[in-house]
């Protein structure tokens, strides 16, 4: 599903009428069912939500600034060959529509599906040390010696642990997606830009952003919701005791999604915030990639590759985990059912049931389809 042109613009400008609540004017929107509705009685908006406040009512009212600059924006992304995601397309993340601040649109440049079944962040510091550059690059490869490609790495692109993410990424095959704070119109930090343009044709930029928006500190913070609300999981890589890469874990945490660090030595700066973690159960403990794949359930990843080219029958994947059968059973009642919906009707987290889903595709009992929609075979 693609919104219309109508639906996109009005969109864009709810968005920038809330933009100091993220959460209000995801409600509103799905209060009101559409954005074009809400544009439509921008004038007489409590005809639509009645108890609207104040403050919404005025900056409805007064919006047509916003409404010439979402259709100069539209007509840049049409130029430039950006996507505009809107909350409800095919191609935004399910995951993060499942965040109640998630944003409404989202603009994409790059080749990567954003709802690939595994998806993590790697977040830390931007001094990252020699250290935690080892720890990159070798759970990079470990990954992908151990469980192939099919993996979506998302980090900040900013300087030490996310552009070590992002370069191990790309140098060990896996598509790896940047989430900015400005729009797609600069970049920031500019040296980074040869990464960034390699990042487009495997994986790409993404951001909430419009173009001509600065990159000021507060964007920063609320893009990490971004990276942490689109992934399966958020690994910590290093930090001190304070900093970003703690918040998109806290946000990961408030969004029931897991989150991994890597431990440090005791006393050193840089380790001090991912000790911390630990010691207050806050993230689980991990010192490989293959300690990661097997607490996500994702060690066999390769194993469907193996079995396409082998001919493996289903006859061979008798057996069902209880995990699984749940899945199973309210499939066979309701198929067809996107991840996120059959993670409420079984109760079992997104992530358990993204890696239930890999598994059951291997027996050849169900695989999910475009749009994150989870199909029972036979």
């Amino acid at each position: 599903m693609t919104h219309d042109t109508k639906e996109t613009i009005s969109m864009m400008v709810l968005t920038r009428v809330g933009y100091f609540n993220l959460a209000g004017v995801r409600e509103l929107y799905d209060r009101a069912g559409s954005a074009t509705t809400l544009m439509d009685h921008r004038l007489d908006v409590r005809e639509v939500v009645p108890d609207a406040s104040d403050k919404l009512v005025e900056r409805l009212r007064d919006c047509d600034d916003h409404i010439r600059r979402a259709e100069e924006e539209l007509e840049w992304t049409q130029r430039h060959g950006v996507s505009v995601l809107c909350l409800g397309d095919d191609c935004y993340p399910y995951r993060l529509a499942q965040c109640q601040d998630a944003p409404l649109v989202l603009y994409y440049k790059g080749t990567a599906n954003l709802n690939q079944m595994r998806v993590v962040s790697i977040v830390g510091t931007r001094r990252c040390t020699v250290y935690g550059q080892d720890l990159v690059r070798r759970f990079m490869a470990d990954f992908r010696s151990h469980c192939g490609n099919k993996l979506l790495v998302v980090s900040g692109l900013a300087y030490g642990v996310d552009i070590m993410a992002h370069r191990s990424a790309l140098e060990q095959g896996f598509e790896t997606v940047g989430v900015l704070a400005h729009g797609l119109d600069e970049l920031y930090p500019p040296r980074h830009r040869d990464t960034a343009r390699q990042m487009v044709g495997q994986g790409g930029l993404l951001t909430e952003y419009m173009t001509r928006t600065n990159a000021d500190k507060v964007n920063f913070v609320r893009r990490n919701r971004i990276v942490a609300g689109m992934c399966d999981a958020t690994i910590l890589v290093e930090s001190a005791s304070h900093g970003g890469g703690l918040i998109t874990c806290g946000i990961a945490q408030s969004y029931d999604r897991e989150v991994f660090a890597f431990p440090g030595s005791v006393g050193l700066q840089y380790s001090e915030g991912c000790n911390n973690l630990i010691r207050k159960n806050g993230a689980t403990l991990i010192t490989s990639a293959m300690d990661f794949a097997e607490s996500m359930g994702w060690q066999d990843n390769s194993l469907l590759e193996r079995a396409q080219r082998q001919g493996i029958e289903r006859s061979l994947f008798p057996d069902l985990t209880p995990d699984q059968q749940r899945i199973v059973d309210v499939l066979r009642k309701t198929n067809d059912v996107q991840l996120n919906i059959l993670s409420n009707m079984t109760g079992l987290p997104v992530g358990k049931v993204s890696s239930e889903m890999f598994e059951l595709e291997l027996k050849g009992v169900a695989r999910s389809l475009a749009g994150a929609v989870c199909h029972l075979i036979g």
